[in-house]
């Protein structure tokens, strides 16, 4: 299974997730400076850092690392944490940058990359209240491939609709304290599927 983690990028060298990160073979195996699959990104090994425009998805913030170590940290190797899903694979995407900030227009394009290039799911622990038409479509596009969308469903300890959780077809996930109680902060409502 390949996990997409579209976020703050990945530490693609993290003893504890370096096993289980997506490889673009056809990209491992080509030439240097030459688009080999054809997706319209170059050498893009380990995914694409779309805030940066590069084909570099290093984490340079931590909260994409954190994301991709709760997904498919390697298990049962006494080192560090172990992941939901050991054996599932994480393809980084970087739509945020080192100050956490993103924008739409960075994100879609991760998202139709993702569908494309064989992601399995999406994880999407970002957002905002208001509604983008270019995400929405992404995400729909997403959905018609086969791509299972999971979204945080945010910190702002409301109740009001957050963005891309709120979109119809996507899994939005509030979070619990250590109580199994609503995190204080975390978004919640009718419109979330899980926390």
């Amino acid at each position: 299974m390949v996990v997409a983690v579209i976020d703050t990028g990945v530490d693609y060298d993290h003893r504890d997730i370096q096993a289980n990160m997506w490889v673009n073979e056809a990209e491992l195996n080509g030439q240097a400076g030459v688009d080999d699959d054809g997706n319209g990104y170059v050498d893009d090994i380990r995914g694409y850092n779309f805030a940066y425009n590069n084909a570099d998805p290093m984490d340079d913030h931590g909260h994409g690392t954190n994301c991709a170590g709760t997904i498919a940290a390697v298990g049962n190797n006494g080192m560090d944490i172990a992941g939901v899903c050991w054996s599932a694979r994480v393809m980084p995407l970087k739509i945020i940058g080192a100050d956490g900030e993103g924008t739409a227009a960075d994100a879609a394009p991760a998202i139709y990359y993702a569908a494309d290039n064989g992601a399995d799911v999406i994880s999407s622990s970002w957002g905002s209240p208001d509604e983008s038409q270019m995400i929405k479509d992404a995400l729909a596009y997403a959905r018609r491939r086969g791509v299972i969308v999971v979204a945080a469903a945010g910190n702002e300890s409301s109740n009001k609709p957050f963005y891309p959780a709120s979109y119809p077809g996507v899994i939005a996930v509030a979070a619990t304290d250590t109580s199994d109680k609503r995190w204080y902060l975390s978004n919640y409502g009718d419109w979330v599927d899980i926390a």
